[in-house]
């Protein structure tokens, strides 16, 4: 007897949930398709049901991981109160962000991995990164986004780095260096 089409959407959902949460906390080499089918309580060959291939799946993955983080970012923030640059500077480059690797900007987690990965998965981030570009350019009130450019391989590599390091004080002074001048630099208006 065949599975339903609402049993089958279901399924897929909490293969997508879980092999999220999984890049998201291991990175994309992380997903192995048994384990993770035996981890949602399915047979590996019932993946084929769902996904073309590993690439397909994974490409899929990025998308709910950086769908999660930038819903999380939107959830934090006062809809009734527009955030300023300098307000969304302060709350990516905090301690609270750099310890929330698994809940975290997937960007920061992840560009390195998505950097070597096939083009699906480079085009699913490259969507991410270009979006938060714009953001950051609106914020700063410019037309040219040069200047939101650096300011988000800034933010987005001074995570990244934070957490690397493994002496709180020195991860902590990344986040505040890096927060403080990109704040100075951006007050300076265009340019």
């Amino acid at each position: 007897m065949g599975h339903s089409q609402a049993e089958k959407a279901r399924n897929r959902e909490r293969i997508l949930t879980e092999a999220a949460a999984q890049i998201r906390d291991g990175g994309l080499e992380s997903i192995s398709v048994g384990k993770l089918m035996h981890k949602v309580n399915l047979t590996h060959g019932g993946f084929y049901g769902h996904f073309a291939s590993r690439s397909d799946l994974l490409a899929e993955a990025l998308k709910r991981a950086l769908a999660e983080g930038e819903a999380a970012a939107r959830a934090s923030q006062d809809p009734d109160k527009p955030r300023s640059f300098p307000a969304a500077v302060r709350s990516y480059l905090s301690r609270t962000h750099r310890d929330s690797r698994k809940t975290g900007c997937a960007i920061a987690a992840l560009a390195s991995d998505v950097g070597r990965a096939d083009e699906a998965s480079r085009a699913v981030m490259e969507e991410y990164v270009e979006a938060l570009i714009a953001s950051v350019a609106r914020a700063l009130g410019q037309q040219d986004d040069s200047k939101a450019m650096v300011a988000v391989s800034a933010m987005v590599g001074a995570l990244a780095l934070s957490r690397v390091m493994t002496d709180p004080r020195r991860s902590d002074a990344m986040l505040r260096v890096v927060r403080d001048h990109v704040i100075a630099w951006a007050d300076e208006g265009p340019g």
